[in-house]
């Protein structure tokens, strides 16, 4: 198969970081061709932030490597280069008004993550940037570099190869992992792949019960239960399922845990963090004279969610139809510590498939951190979640795929003229 001659840059994958590196790389003067699979780009970018796309957090630098639990340190230069600020300022430039919310979370003010699709792809093809709609086998390897790559229907040289695959979870979106056999192709180490910011399981009967309830302010703590030590807490919203917990909270509760083997963490919620113990007995006292003479299953309602009501009844161990004016001090007691610590022991996690992002992936210690560019073969370089780095909720994943895309892009570019 003749290679179809091309001094400049490919990006493989028309994502958040492709579509970057492909706009960046353009801007330097090269020539950027990108593949992409699906028969549009951004497919996965256009459901981020349930359709609304968070697009970064307005933060500064460190902050921001606070909620890098993975390799934070490879960032400096990629952020230093394309911060949270720059992010806001490229959008607002393209045509896109953002608006900054609960968390410092940027979302367009459209609340449509389409409107930010759009800005980067029109921001491309104002550049010349050509998008094919080809799927890429393999790259073209020669004498230990990369040349090029062939896809299901040609084969193409190029100057500078991109890979900006994205990971492994909605692989409906193309996300399907085979950046990571093009890295192994090429000589790279890629790490274990798990998956992070996903919803977790649970065998409590609990969950099932309270299917579909939304809790908000409320208190999360996730304790490790042979020690019963800390390992994340948060405040704020979290929902129950059939198989287990989701939810803000519980996504980013993932991200902390390495594992989550059946028995071995236990979910604590609070579900009235605001009160105390004390007062909390005191607000429980207040409802029960208010509801003198009722039974114990129709004093709560002021208090709990009506769906939660069985569930705290039969874990307190006090008769539904006792009257509440009859309930003794201990058994108040009990009522309290099941509210504000409602146990829900987990099993584990849902499949990557249902992951917001991939844990793990390309190694960064054959990535120079300075240009994004691979340690083994001087044209390869990466870009996005395709590398071993993730983040926590709160628009910090895509600023990662941002960063690194306008890193890897403008290096790339700038190595066409070495």
């Amino acid at each position: 198969m003749d290679l179809k001659n091309s001094s400049g840059v490919a990006v493989i994958g028309g994502g958040a970081a492709g579509l970057m590196a492909a706009i960046s790389a353009a801007r330097m003067g090269a020539e950027v061709t990108i593949f992409e699979k699906n028969d549009r780009c951004g497919k996965k970018l256009a459901i981020t932030g349930k359709g609304r796309c968070n697009v970064t957090n307005d933060c500064t630098v460190e902050e921001f490597l606070q909620n890098v639990p993975t390799n934070p340190r490879f960032l400096y230069s990629a952020l230093g280069r394309f911060d949270t600020r720059d992010t806001q300022d490229f959008f607002a430039e393209a045509g896109v008004p953002l608006k900054v919310e609960r968390g410092r979370r940027v979302f367009p003010v459209s609340d449509k993550a389409d409107d930010i699709v759009k800005a980067l792809v029109k921001t491309a093809k104002e550049l010349g940037v050509r998008t094919l709609y080809e799927k890429v086998l393999s790259l073209v390897l020669e004498n230990g570099d990369v040349t090029g790559l062939k896809t299901d229907s040609a084969a193409y040289k190029f100057g500078a190869v991109i890979i900006c695959t994205g990971g492994k979870s909605y692989p409906r979106t193309g996300s399907d992992g085979d950046g990571y056999a093009f890295a192994r192709a090429a000589g790279h180490t890629v790490t274990p792949l798990l998956p992070s910011l996903v919803p977790m399981t649970s065998q409590s009967k609990i969950c099932p019960a309270l299917q579909g309830l939304s809790l908000k302010n409320t208190s999360l703590s996730i304790v490790r239960k042979d020690d019963g030590k800390e390992i994340y807490s948060d405040f704020g919203e979290m929902m129950f399922t059939h198989f287990g917990l989701t939810g803000p909270m519980i996504l980013s509760a993932s991200a902390h845990l390495p594992d989550a083997a059946s028995g071995k963490y236990e979910a604590h919620v609070d579900l009235k963090p605001a009160l105390d113990e004390k007062a909390l007995d005191a607000r429980i006292l207040s409802d029960f004279s208010k509801y003198a003479n009722k039974d114990f299953v129709n004093a709560l309602g002021d208090l709990l969610p009506q769906k939660m009501i069985p569930v705290i009844i039969s874990l307190s161990g006090i008769d539904e139809r006792k009257k509440v004016n009859s309930i003794t001090k201990e058994e108040r007691r009990a009522l309290v510590s099941v509210i504000k610590c409602l146990r829900i022991s987990l099993s584990g996690f849902r499949p990557i498939n249902e992951a917001i992002i991939t844990k793990g992936g390309v190694s960064v210690k054959e990535i120079d951190p300075k240009t994004m560019r691979s340690k083994l073969c001087r044209s390869l370089y990466f870009a996005g979640e395709v590398i071993d780095l993730d983040a926590y909720t709160g628009g910090y994943n895509l600023q990662i795929a941002f960063s690194t895309g306008v890193l890897a892009g403008e290096s790339a570019a700038l190595s066409l003229f070495e």
